[in-house]
């Protein structure tokens, strides 16, 4: 027998029959009060107050606008240096080397396609994202294109240092011990007595003097030829389309594909072929042509001593071969 349980209802002051249908109506009524309750809670604390995790949010947002403020800056600042170093390597080192500037259609190439930002323009600040990931790809490129050109700024002077060293620049017999008898240009012949063109200089010098390559090379003759007047005779090639030649030696010491430095003894000043007295008879020829070598003693003569052999050299006098 099923017994039924009573609640006393205190507005009627009467015993009610507590059955299943009063306790789910009451349950509902209890629980859609909470529910009302805790959105309204939840409103007003959404609405009005921060949660801890929402403050540190908002915390690291400032923090990262401000650390993206900041690599924006270095990088125009780093965009600075590199136009600076631009200007430097086309208008300094590369007139400085005689070699044209890298064309601006390398230097402002594209670098990359046009989804390349694609993935990036869905966050809320996208556009600073792909803005500053741009400049960065610039700069990334502007950096390597200046890196290959100061590879090859590199490799200009080490072949400039080389050219420095190789261009004749040097009396070939010491000036304490000689003297420029003639120079370069039409001169009176000392055997046949009329005027030719005197290709070389003349130092008139003891038999035995020293002579000196006068820029580093290769030794390209070394020899006695009777046929061109030269006796014995030393030519060197200096590269860059230059020449030296050291002729009437009494003896060479060198022998032909030897590596020569500038200041090397190559020789002794001598008599040997058509020569009138012991000199050394001195030719430069660039690109097959030969020019004056007066223009190139600059690396042991001051400025007095080179206007005293620039005037020794233009007496329209005797040549010595």
């Amino acid at each position: 027998m099923n017994k039924n349980k009573y609640i006393f209802d205190k507005t009627t002051l009467s015993f009610k029959r507590n059955n299943l249908k009063n306790k789910v109506r009451n349950l509902l009524i209890l629980v859609s009060t909470s529910v009302m309750i805790s959105l309204v809670v939840f409103f007003v604390i959404n609405k009005f107050y921060e949660t801890p995790k929402e403050t540190k949010l908002k915390q690291d947002i400032i923090l990262l606008k401000y650390e993206l403020n900041s690599l924006n800056s270095q990088i125009e600042d780093l965009d600075k240096i590199m136009n600076n170093l631009k200007e430097r390597d086309e208008n300094i080192y590369r007139v400085v080397f005689e070699t044209n500037p890298i064309p601006d259609e390398i230097r402002n190439a594209g670098f990359g396609g046009s989804n390349k930002y694609a993935e990036m323009s869905k966050y809320e600040h996208s556009d600073v994202i792909i803005n500053l990931n741009k400049k960065i790809d610039i700069l990334t490129k502007q950096i390597y294109i200046q890196s290959k050109s100061f590879d090859e700024i590199e490799e200009l002077v080490e072949d400039k240092n080389k050219m420095l060293s190789s261009i004749p620049a040097i009396q070939p017999v010491s000036k304490n011990k000689s003297y420029l008898a003639s120079g370069f240009g039409p001169r009176i012949h000392p055997i046949y007595k009329i005027k030719k063109m005197h290709a070389g200089l003349d130092f008139t010098a003891p038999k035995g003097t020293p002579v000196y390559a006068t820029g580093d090379g290769t030794v390209e003759k070394a020899r006695y030829n009777k046929r061109s007047g030269y006796g014995k005779h030393v030519t060197i090639n200096h590269g860059y389309g230059y020449k030296s030649l050291y002729a009437h030696l009494d003896k060479y010491i060198v022998k032909e594909k030897q590596k020569i430095k500038r200041g090397e003894v190559i020789g002794f000043v001598g008599n040997t072929g058509r020569s009138v007295a012991p000199h050394l008879h001195y030719e430069i020829t660039k690109n097959n042509k030969k020019i004056n070598p007066i223009y190139y003693f600059f690396n042991d003569l001051d400025s007095k001593e080179y206007e005293k052999l620039i005037e020794q050299s233009t007496k329209q006098n005797q040549s010595f071969d």
